[in-house]
């Protein structure tokens, strides 16, 4: 958990992670699921939305900056997730945070 929170913006791979703890890619899956609840690429978006809305309420840039800042290729993309996890388009959550 620690190195995803500290690489959120690198692409991952379950296969270099497992290696990592020395696990197969199975066993480090599962295991994981079991103490998060949720799956390696679900965390890390997880984490990666986070840290947008962060960076959205702290800075006055634009979506799609904020979306290449945590790693997102797509800005279409990472407004669907945004509007997934927090219920509102990113402007929209920033605006109700905001006041």
């Amino acid at each position: 958990m620690k190195f995803l929170k500290d690489h959120f913006k690198e692409e991952i791979n379950i296969n270099d992670l497992s290696d990592k703890i020395h696990m197969s890619p199975s066993a480090f899956f599962r295991n994981f699921s079991k103490v998060t609840g949720t799956t390696p690429l679900k965390y890390q978006k997880q984490l990666r939305l986070y840290e947008a809305q962060r960076i959205l309420l702290q800075q006055d840039i634009n979506t799609q900056k904020a979306a290449f800042l945590v790693g997102y290729k797509s800005a279409n993309q990472f407004c669907r997730d945004y509007k997934k996890l927090f219920g509102n388009p990113p402007k929209t959550n920033i605006k109700l945070l905001s006041t």
